[in-house]
């Protein structure tokens, strides 16, 4: 039973990963594509977080704090996948900025395709340096669903409008599935999580990252509240496709992921609360807003 449960969890992960890049897809217009590159600063910015302080990050945590093996790779897997998927309802719940939420994730996403296959490899002792097998599943589930979601969008807006919502359903289905039966599968290895440092380190992980893209947000608090989000939530999907791609046997690492996914949840849905409420709203302060948003 448990070798059917497994099976099933990973098409969960599957049918969850590739709905949820169609369902971007099918919500991204070529403007959304540039949207990101006119705020160069923010770009830069953007890509410094995530793609050196993030790694960076996660491999000094692996040796200042005595990890199990799976567990440091986890971490490590997390600290390279950048673009979270639901960034956009995150930016949403904290009333940031939409449209800078969704450029931003788009632009992590396809930075991210390239940048595991090349990083994985120098922070993982023992991962194979031929990036095709790294590369492959993240465009088969990725970037290919994300390209056919645009193209379908680009092609038939009002029809991509339309089975976007059914589309989401799915994958927000699929999502929990996954969930439900990961967690299910390896309870009693979470619940030995306690004690290991390793739910401590994740919880660190996650608040520094937000930090850091917080203070690197820029002047405008609604680009503040969606980088510094868009930082602390990592990209579990592209994490979980290679962790079982690449260490099927080795069920310690996908815990790490779920104890990393939760503590994120836990901590950054609050906070995106918090911010929400730390909007400014009033009149005379909008236009301000939009003045500081646009400047690169």
């Amino acid at each position: 039973m448990s070798e059917f449960l497994e099976v099933v969890s990973k098409f969960a992960v599957l049918v969850f990963v590739v709905t949820c890049m169609v369902a971007a897809g099918l919500g991204l217009s070529v403007h959304d594509l540039v949207a990101p590159f006119r705020r160069v600063r923010l770009v830069l910015v953007a890509l410094a977080a995530n793609f050196l302080i993030a790694p960076a990050l996660a491999y000094a945590l692996t040796r200042l704090v005595s990890l199990d093996e799976p567990y440091a790779i986890g971490l490590l897997l997390l600290g390279s996948a950048a673009g979270a998927p639901f960034l956009p309802k995150l930016a949403e719940l904290a009333k940031g900025d939409i449209a800078f939420s969704v450029g931003l994730m788009l632009l992590l996403t396809v930075g991210n395709v390239v940048f595991m296959p090349l990083t994985l490899p120098l922070l993982i002792p023992g991962m194979s340096a031929d990036p095709w097998p790294l590369l492959r599943p993240l465009v088969l589930t990725m970037l290919l669903p994300l390209g056919v979601g645009m193209a379908v969008h680009a092609r038939w807006e009002r029809w991509a409008t339309r089975v976007r919502p059914s589309v989401g359903t799915v994958s927000n289905v699929s999502m929990i599935l996954a969930v439900l039966l990961l967690t299910g599968l390896n309870i009693g290895a979470m619940v030995g999580t306690f004690g290991s440092g390793a739910v401590g380190v994740a919880v660190l992980f996650v608040a520094a990252l937000f930090a850091v893209g917080y203070a690197a947000g820029g002047p405008a608090p609604s680009t503040r509240s969606v980088l510094g989000l868009g930082t602390g939530q990592r990209n579990v999907a592209a994490a979980l496709v290679v962790a079982t791609q690449s260490f099927p046997t080795e069920p310690g690492v996908v815990v790490m992921l779920l104890v990393s996914t939760i503590a994120g949840l836990v901590l950054l849905l609050p906070v995106a609360r918090w911010l929400a409420r730390r909007m400014p709203t009033t009149v005379a302060d909008l236009p301000q807003l939009r003045h500081e948003e646009v400047k690169p």
